[in-house]
């Protein structure tokens, strides 16, 4: 596959989640952030081509590349092993399939100090490009587990004693009220299917967003997400 673009390659390079066949970079292209790039190729013995923008041009899928490509195989997914550091935060998500909200879930997790993603196994390659681009890269850089069966999947997370929240409005406590200073996972669906059943089961406590007016329209998915996500990052920070 092509990935384009300064973000979205120099996150390929640095992300070590995917193999980089070669980058291929408009020979008159001489800015900063380009050769910090190219430095980073260097070091990593990535091989690094110079082409006429023409040339790239033609290779490239859209013209917002700005002269640096990189030719690279499917992103490699995660063991849910590399997730549990000394205290992880976790998250699951379903029911958010478009490609840009899912990138923008992604930005918001790497941001917040997620240390895992876990999400359905499906075919994600056809989509990749757009995930990296509307993550701003961060899909290169956060663990992503896929799996067939995430409620086994959170019951084996649970043995290593991470609490598990859903973001579900049924007996749940305010998200503000819950205590995220260990180890934790949190459950995110999207607004029409919301969560499953089997993942619901798994889940320790639910948590809900308070909102300032009577108004009982769930936030979507990414909006949910950052609120949930920085408290946790909030929470943890006021307790070092």
């Amino acid at each position: 596959m092509i990935i384009e673009g300064n973000v979205s390659v120099k996150a390929a390079v640095l992300g070590n989640k995917r193999s980089i066949e070669r980058v291929i970079v408009d020979e008159k292209k001489h800015d900063k952030d380009t050769s910090w790039i190219l430095h980073r190729c260097e070091e990593k013995n990535i091989p690094v081509v110079h082409r006429t923008r023409e040339e790239i041009d033609a290779l490239a899928s859209g013209k917002t590349h700005g002269g640096l490509i990189a030719e690279c195989g499917n992103r490699q997914y995660q063991d849910i092993s590399a997730c549990l550091n000394e205290n992880p935060f976790l998250c699951v998500l379903e029911g958010v399939e478009d490609p840009f909200n899912l990138g923008y879930v992604i930005r918001t997790l790497y941001s917040a100090g997620c240390s895992g993603l876990i999400i359905r196994n499906r075919d994600w390659s056809n989509v990749e490009s757009t995930i990296m681009k509307s993550s701003a890269g961060a899909s290169e850089y956060l663990n992503i587990v896929v799996s067939d069966d995430i409620p086994s999947l959170i019951k084996d997370v649970k043995k290593h004693g991470v609490k598990c929240f859903a973001a579900m409005r049924k007996d749940a406590i305010s998200c503000f009220d819950a205590d995220y200073t260990g180890p934790s996972l949190i459950a995110i669906g999207g607004e029409m299917r919301g969560l499953s059943k089997g993942v619901l089961e798994q889940m320790d406590q639910n948590i809900y967003i308070p909102y300032a007016n009577d108004f009982h329209m769930a936030l979507n998915a990414s909006s949910a997400t950052a609120v949930l996500a920085f408290e946790v990052l909030r929470m943890r920070n006021n307790c070092i």
